[in-house]
């Protein structure tokens, strides 16, 4: 056959080819950061990306704790949990969560940005968030990016 055939890849957890990225959050929004590292964790910045498989990278997100919030977000906006217990709805601000745990914030804003299903939770075990600049990840010798680049 002389013409030129187009087929289909589907990726399958054997073909997966799974690399690490470390990405410096310092001085970005944090809404724009978490869209594009959940872009990254779901593999759609790949040219073979299949819906039903975990084919995204493993991300690292460092300098947690100089994310940017635009506007009056930092105190205004409100995050609910509940522990269960009668009267125990919990309410916190972003400065409060940058206080106590910088990488909480990101990660709560990337979780949300996944799917809802056993793979999002998958998904969601391939980030790894630190507050400071160093991370335990030089073994596997991440390439660094940048938020445009994505």
């Amino acid at each position: 056959m002389d013409t030129q055939s187009y087929k289909t890849v589907s990726l399958n957890v054997n073909t997966v080819k799974k690399e690490w990225v470390v990405i410096d959050a310092t001085d970005l929004v944090l809404g724009r950061l978490a869209s594009r590292v959940a872009l990254v964790l779901r593999g759609k910045t790949k040219p073979g990306f299949t819906p039903h498989v975990d084919c995204g990278d493993n991300v690292i997100v460092i300098n947690a704790e100089k994310v940017r919030l635009l506007g009056k977000k930092m105190t205004d906006r409100v995050y609910t949990s509940y522990t269960g217990f009668p009267g125990g709805q919990r309410f916190t601000t972003p400065k409060e969560i940058l206080q106590k745990r910088p990488a909480e914030l990101i990660r709560r804003a990337v979780k949300g940005m996944l799917p809802k299903t056993r793979l999002g939770d998958k998904l969601y075990g391939n980030l790894y968030v630190y507050a400071g600049p160093e991370h335990p990840h030089q073994a596997q010798n991440p390439k660094p990016i940048k938020l445009n680049e994505i």
